[in-house]
């Protein structure tokens, strides 16, 4: 999450550090989720400088931990992705997610709780058990999306997180102008369709708190989006077209078809 953070701005991410307190340290699992971000490293170029291993028993339970982290990156201040030349027509693309990701947990815990079910329970939607299918790994866009961008191919990128399309979109318009996404232009995941039907959330709700499929939004001009999308696809990512660019009169993200993509 961190280095697709950075990348949004065109940056590179440069070095990470990690934070890892527990009540008791179990080596074997601290080696583990360690080497598990350093992988995460990577995959997306950084180093893994170094960071805090912290034992705190009173303030943890032995078989509780506490994971945190943050990335620095760098990119030449001419280059930076600021979203300022975006126009109306331009094509709104979107970068498939590999799951929840690591946003709006607090809702899918309380939905879990509903369901009755455990986290080593059977997935009701695949993927292994409850806990692996909602834990499936946060994709990281950094390869593909630098490799557009030092194209020139890009005018903007949002990285769809916490608040989902409606708050994080909104960061990289200029004033005057909207994206319209059709929610019906990519599959919905079914990890989504069955948070949305055993937490009886509303389709309005669910594309306000989580990525719903999209983990990464780009947006290009017309003449640049088959290229684009082909750049993309070449590294590794599925790709939609999910809407286009108009002029600005109420909201800065404007979705149809949202009960046509939430059916079934």
């Amino acid at each position: 999450m961190c280095v697709n953070d950075l990348v949004v701005q065109g940056a590179e991410p440069l070095f990470f550090l990690d934070y890892f307190a527990t009540g008791r340290l179990d080596t074997a699992r601290a080696a583990e989720i360690i080497g598990s971000i350093a992988e995460g490293c990577r995959i997306a170029g950084c180093a893994l400088i170094g960071g805090e291993t912290a034992e705190m028993p009173g303030v943890y339970h032995d078989d509780d931990y506490d994971l945190a982290g943050f990335a620095v990156g760098a990119v030449d201040r001419r280059k930076m992705l600021t979203g300022s030349g975006i126009r109306a027509g331009d094509v709104v693309l979107g970068l498939a997610s590999t799951g929840v990701h690591s946003n709006g947990f607090s809702l899918v815990r309380r939905i879990v709780e509903r369901s009755g079910l455990g986290y080593d329970a059977p997935s009701p939607f695949g993927g292994g058990s409850l806990g692996e299918a909602l834990l499936a790994p946060t994709r990281i866009y950094v390869p593909s999306c630098l490799a557009a961008h030092r194209t020139g191919l890009l005018k903007g990128l949002a990285h769809i997180t916490g608040g989902g399309f409606v708050e994080n979109i909104p960061r990289i318009m200029p004033e005057g102008f909207a994206v319209v996404i059709d929610a019906a232009s990519w599959p919905v995941p079914p990890v989504f369709k069955w948070l949305a039907r055993t937490g009886d959330i509303g389709a309005d709700e669910m594309v306000r708190t989580f990525n719903c499929g999209i983990g990464m939004v780009a947006i290009v001009s017309p003449e640049a989006a088959i290229e684009a999308t082909s750049l993309l696809m070449t590294a590794g990512e599925t790709v939609h077209h999910i809407g286009r660019v108009v002029p600005r009169e109420d909201a800065y993200v404007i979705i149809e078809s949202l009960d046509a993509a939430w059916a079934g």
